[in-house]
This record gives C-alpha cells, structure tokens and sequence, in this order.
C-alpha cells in the first residue's frame, strides 16, 4: 500500500481514486445500455407481430415406397427430334428438282433467282461438310448434325461435300443421290445448287439455309 507523505500526495491519490471510480461507472453504464440494446433487439419480432400463438399440429401422411424416378424430359425432347428429322433414302427427289443447265433445287415459295443469287456467290459460304469417305447411315447422320448445327450458329450459305463418286463401285455417284434427297427433307434448307468448279464442281452442293 502507497503512503501519503504529504498533502499534495494525499490529494493526488484521491484524484487517481476518483478517476478509477468514474471509469467504473462509465463501464458499468455502457454494459447496461448494450444489454438493453441486446433485449430491445430479441424483442423486435415480437413486438413487431404481436402477440402469438403455437399453431395446432395437423395430421401427416407417412409416404412409403420409392420414388419416381425422375424423368429425362430433355432426352426425350431429343429423340423426339431425331424422329421427326429422320431422312429418308426412299424420298423421290427427281421431280423437284431443276437440271437445265445445272442441277438446282429450291423449296416451295422461294424465288427462281435464288439459284442464280446462289451460283454467282451471293451468300458468302460460311462453313462445310465432306462426307467423303463415310458410310451411307453415317453420312446422314452427320449431314444432320451439320444443318442443325449451322442453323443454330445462324449460318446462311454453307457447302457439302459428297463427291463424284470416281471411288464407288461402278463409278456410280450414291451418295451424291441421297445428299440431294435428305438436303430437300430439311425444313431449314430453302434451295441448292450443285457447285462451281473450283467450289468442287459436281461433287459438291451449295446450300442456302433458312
């Protein structure tokens, strides 16, 4: 314990006395006024709503069994759609199309000048095919997965490449026959025009999409 030797000691002590006491206080008030603050805030919701009561438990139906399971909804929209652009290699696509000078085909509505616009370059090509080389059920395949696929790029003008069929047994150019029948079963090819020599001539087509 600290003596006092003197007045202004003692004077001291009690100033530093005094300071310690009003610290305390302070404290305490400040403790006071944060939990009331804590009280005021527990009490928000039920002050704001009112009084309230338990709601009264309601009978429950215990579920047994397993689950459905869920159902592939997209798969399903994808196999529909390969139903309804399934090609046909029986389509008889020779009264469709135009041979004068050189084989065209444009579908229902569209104008004569089409092909010409479409020879002359017109829609600057945007993308191709070459189906050389592929089986008849792959070629279609993947001519289908190639029209859809530039329809949804927002593609215009694109080639495909079929071949003259110089490989074929007899020379006989098949699979140029059933490109032009599945390219006129597509709802988004308007018209076609066998291609300019340096494009692949008779072995390729350009096509004008929807």
């Amino acid at each position: 314990m600290v003596k006092a030797r003197s007045l202004q000691d003692l004077a001291g002590m009690k100033k530093a006395l005094a300071d310690q006491a009003a610290r305390k206080e302070a404290e305490a008030a400040e403790r006071m006024a944060a939990e009331r603050r804590a009280a005021a805030e527990r009490s928000l919701f039920q002050r704001a709503i009112g009084a309230v009561q338990p709601l009264t438990p309601q009978p429950r139906v215990l579920l047994t069994g397993e689950p459905a399971p869920p159902l592939a909804f997209q798969q399903k929209i994808d196999e529909d759609n390969v139903l309804r652009e399934s090609l046909s290699d029986d389509f008889d696509v020779s009264t469709l199309l135009d041979t004068d000078d050189e084989l065209s085909y444009r579908c229902s509505g569209i104008d004569t000048d089409v092909a010409q616009k479409l020879r002359k370059g017109h829609w600057s090509l945007q993308g191709q095919i070459d189906l050389h080389g592929l089986r008849s059920d792959e070629a279609r395949e993947a001519l289908g997965q190639f029209i859809r696929d530039a329809s949804k790029r927002g593609w215009r003008c694109v080639r495909v490449v079929h071949g003259k069929g110089l490989g074929s047994p007899g020379k006989t150019p098949v699979l140029k026959a059933k490109v032009q029948r599945w390219l006129v079963q597509k709802n988004e090819v308007l018209a076609f025009v066998q291609a300019k020599g340096p494009e692949g001539g008779a072995g390729a087509l350009v096509v004008l999409l929807r």
